[in-house]
């Protein structure tokens, strides 16, 4: 089983799989960073250094495809302190 509540074989048709790269607002709110995006129930965290001890954070997460719920996932992130940006690396359909 791979971390988080969201597994890849549960999805169903109308759900797509993100994976997005974030960054921190420092090497000192990585842990926290981590932390609070566990609260999204991710399939996966993934550690990616960048450089200068800074790393990035890979996330796979599911999330149903309808109207709304990737924006509503994206304005949650926003909201933790500890995040300094991110971006979609990738998508696709769950199958």
């Amino acid at each position: 089983m791979l971390i988080g509540e969201g597994v890849i074989s549960k999805g169903v048709m109308g759900d797509v799989i993100f994976v997005y790269r974030i960054l921190p607002k420092g090497p000192e709110s990585l842990e926290g960073l981590k932390a609070r995006l566990q609260e999204l129930k991710p399939i996966r965290l993934e550690e990616e250094p960048i450089g200068f001890g800074l790393s990035a954070i890979k996330m796979t997460i599911m999330v149903p495809d309808e109207g709304g719920k990737q924006e509503e996932l994206e304005n949650r992130m926003r909201k933790i302190e500890e995040l300094e940006s991110f971006e979609v690396e990738t998508f696709t359909r769950a199958m």
